[in-house]
């Protein structure tokens, strides 16, 4: 998982992230990456609007969020 969010990272990625929280909760959150440090992650989560740290080893999933095209009409 550590390979897909340095990817992510290096690409200035904003990514969605299946996460278990310290309460054993699985979450979603959207996040944008800040640093790799460890095993964990800084990172500005935007389902909280808030910076958050991330245990690496509680990611469980890595998505990156793709933009839909604006203006185009089918």
């Amino acid at each position: 998982m550590r390979e897909k969010l340095i990817i992510a990272m290096q690409h200035n990625q904003i990514i969605d992230i299946m996460y278990i929280a310290k309460d054993d909760a699985i979450t979603k959150r959207r996040i944008k990456l800040i640093k790799i440090s460890g095993n964990t992650v800084q990172a500005y989560c935007f389902t909280l609007h808030a910076k958050r740290t991330f245990t690496i080893d509680n990611v469980l999933a890595v998505y990156p969020v793709i933009s839909k095209a604006s203006g185009l009409n089918a």
